[in-house]
């Protein structure tokens, strides 16, 4: 694939189709929020809308690939789309993950972790920005994350208590083995499983990201 120019300004593209898609997913992020919100805890006011909210998490998570490959495939990497699309992801991820906290569905102190280190990167990838430097992709370490994260999310987000017979609604992790069926008790174990795998997979992640800007500010 043909490099990109070293002095590419960041609004270079902005209107490429690659970018186009990023746009839309963050006017999905938006919709998602409504639905789930509307829905309630675990979906228990509007069981549909919160199936919804799951579709919409979902098809916004999964254009995170289409983006990314329309941009490698046609070469239109922009050093916006390198912005914009780590930032549409942590917008989508960080906002479910309040939610479900706010609805405790998770505990505040994940998603706290979870947020500093999103927050921190994005702060830091407009520092670089502002100094002169170039965007620095996310390395592997984080797209493991980022794809660890939008499964169990989604799973978390499917009202599958309103597939069991007496409709009872998860009220905390540990109760979930209490008159519950096993398998939706394996599959909320396999949920928060992946959750936390996604935790350890983001701190991670952010180590690395620090330690790459550090080691480009000074071979700069």
């Amino acid at each position: 694939m043909q490099e990109r120019d070293e002095h590419q300004s960041l609004l270079d593209g902005w209107n490429s189709p690659p970018n186009l898609v990023t746009y839309t997913r963050i006017v999905l992020v938006l919709v998602f929020l409504w639905a789930d919100i509307s829905a309630g805890p675990w979906g228990s006011g509007k069981p549909w809308l919160r199936f919804t909210a799951a579709i919409l998490f979902i098809v916004a998570a999964s254009t995170d690939k289409l983006d990314g490959w329309m941009a490698r495939t046609y070469n239109q990497v922009t050093e916006l789309g390198k912005l914009m699309d780590p930032i549409a992801d942590k917008l989508l991820i960080c906002s479910a993950l309040v939610v479900a906290s706010a609805f405790q569905e998770i505990s505040w102190w994940v998603t706290g972790l979870f947020l500093v280190r999103e927050v921190g990167i994005t702060v830091m990838r407009f520092f670089v920005i502002d100094s002169g430097g170039k965007v620095i992709a996310a390395a592997k370490a984080g797209k493991y994350k980022t794809l660890t994260q939008c499964i169990g999310l989604g799973m978390l987000l499917m009202p599958v208590w309103a597939l069991t017979p007496t409709r009872m609604v998860p009220a905390a992790l540990p109760a979930l083995g209490a008159g519950a069926p096993l398998w939706w008790t394996i599959y909320y174990w396999a949920t928060y499983i992946l959750l936390f795998a996604a935790l350890a997979l983001c701190l991670y992640s952010g180590y690395i990201y620090v330690r790459n800007v550090w080691r480009a500010r000074k071979s700069a």
